[in-house]
């Protein structure tokens, strides 16, 4: 599927970018290879595979989740940019308060 060059300008324009003419063009190549690819593969045959098939076995890279001691807070304060009464403390976020 290739791409004219007004669909790529109102693409732009949805999300809010400014291209240059050589920009438009070159986005419009990149755009249309990646519509073709996809349309290639919606044309593969899945019926026979499961949704959630993996080549890989399946596991979890996470550690069990376990209570332990935490940290000291002097020792996690230590590292904060600003720290007061126990806290970290951040720039407000919506306006000046003290």
């Amino acid at each position: 599927m290739s791409l004219t060059r007004e669909e790529v300008i109102h693409i732009a324009q949805l999300a809010r970018l400014e291209l240059t003419d050589e920009e438009i063009e070159r986005y419009r190549e990149q755009l249309s290879a990646v519509l073709d690819h996809v349309a290639r593969l919606q044309g593969l045959d899945t019926s026979g595979i499961p949704p959630t098939a993996s080549v890989l076995p399946p596991r979890t890279v996470l550690r069990e989740d376990e209570p332990r001691p935490a940290l000291p807070r002097a020792e996690v304060l230590a590292n904060a940019a600003d720290a007061q009464d126990g806290q970290f403390r951040v720039p407000p976020v919506f306006g000046e308060r003290e």
